[in-house]
C-alpha cells in the first residue's frame, strides 16, 4: 500500500476545502494511506515534506501553487520520496510543462495511477541555503512582474494579475548589460529580461521559451531579451513567438545558450530582482546550476 501525504496551500489561488476533501477521496480511493497538512506560513510546506522523507514515505502530494511545490521539492531531493503535483495556484507552470491534469481531482487520479519519473531541477544557493527551480529562474522585467503582483491580485484575478502588472511596468522597460558565465564562458549582452530555464514554456502550452528545453537532459537552458521599448517590445514577443532568434554578439531581440553552471552579473552597478518558479529570489549576482534527475515526479508511464 502506497503511503503518501497531502500537502494543502490555503492561501493558494484555487485552494478549498471541499477541492481538498475530493483529493483526498481519490487518493484513499485509490488504496493509499494517505496524511493531511496543511501549510501555515513560510517554509511549512518543505518542514512538512521533510518530516515526510524522515518517515519513508512514498509520495508527497503538493495541492497549491508552484512555489509551494518547489518548497516541497527541495526536501525532496536525493530521496526515495516521489513529488505528486496537483494544481492549485495561479500560474501551475510545472504542471502544465509537464501537461498534468490543471483540474485538481483530475491531476489526482492521474497521481495515484501515474509513476516516479526522475525529473532536472535548477539550484541556486543562497545567503538563506540552497533553493532550486522547475520551470526557470530569472532577472529583469519577469523577476519584477512576479515580486511587485499582490497575492490579493493574484487570489482575485487569477493570471491577468500578472498581465495587468506587466502592463504597468511596460513603459519602464529598458536592457541592462549582463555579464553571463556558462560553463566557464562568459558573454556580455543587454538585456530586459534573462531567463535561466529548466523547462520550455512560460505559458503551457501557448508561450514557448525555444525549441528543444527539456527537464530531462541534463542542462539549462539561458534565454535574453533585448529591448528598450513599448515597440521594441513586441518585437522581441513576437520574435520569440514565432522563435526568431541568434546567438550571442548579435544583433538580436532573442538570444539563447546553454550549460550546466550559469553565473549572472548586472555590469552597470545596478541591482536587479530574482524570480525562482514564479516566487522571490533575493537580487543579482546568482550562480544557477543543474541538478540532473534531482527528484521523482509522478507521471503517466511512458
Amino acid at each position: 500500500m502506497p503511503r503518501a501525504l497531502l500537502i494543502a496551500n490555503p492561501n493558494a489561488a484555487r485552494t478549498q476545502a471541499a477541492t481538498v476533501r475530493g483529493i483526498e477521496e481519490v487518493i484513499r480511493g485509490a488504496g493509499w494511506s494517505l496524511e493531511v497538512l496543511a501549510t501555515g506560513g513560510p517554509g511549512d510546506a518543505r518542514r512538512h515534506a521533510e518530516y515526510a522523507v524522515r518517515e519513508g514515505l512514498d509520495v508527497v502530494a503538493v495541492f497549491g501553487g508552484d512555489g509551494t511545490t518547489m518548497q516541497a521539492a527541495a526536501a525532496l531531493v536525493g530521496s526515495g520520496t516521489a513529488l505528486g503535483v496537483i494544481p492549485g495556484g495561479t500560474g501551475n507552470l510545472l504542471a502544465g510543462n509537464l501537461r498534468l491534469p490543471v483540474n485538481p481531482i483530475r491531476a489526482a487520479q492521474a497521481m495515484v495511477a501515474g509513476t516516479p519519473r526522475p525529473l532536472d531541477l535548477g539550484r541556486m544557493t543562497r545567503a538563506d541555503g540552497e533553493h532550486y527551480f522547475a520551470v526557470a529562474a530569472g532577472t529583469g522585467i519577469d523577476a519584477r512582474v512576479m515580486t511587485e503582483t499582490a497575492s490579493s491580485q493574484k487570489h482575485r484575478w487569477g493570471m491577468m494579475a500578472y498581465v495587468a502588472t506587466t502592463l504597468r511596468l511596460l513603459p519602464e522597460i529598458r536592457s541592462v548589460p549582463f555579464r553571463i558565465t556558462i560553463d566557464g564562458t562568459e558573454h556580455e549582452a543587454e538585456a530586459a529580461m534573462l531567463l535561466v530555464a529548466n523547462c520550455g514554456e512560460v505559458i503551457p502550452p501557448l508561450v514557448r521559451l525555444g525549441k528543444g528545453i527539456s527537464p530531462h537532459d541534463g542542462l539549462l537552458d539561458v534565454m535574453v531579451l533585448r529591448t528598450n521599448s513599448i515597440g521594441e517590445s513586441m518585437k522581441a514577443v513576437w520574435d520569440l513567438l514565432t522563435e526568431r532568434s541568434g546567438t550571442y554578439g548579435e544583433d538580436v531581440s532573442v538570444a539563447y545558450a546553454r550549460g550546466r553552471e550559469v553565473t549572472v552579473r548586472v555590469l552597470d552597478g545596478s541591482v536587479q530582482p530574482v524570480q525562482l518558479d514564479g516566487e522571490p529570489g533575493g537580487d543579482t549576482p546568482f550562480t544557477a546550476a543543474v541538478v540532473p534527475a534531482a527528484i521523482r515526479v509522478m507521471m503517466a508511464s511512458g
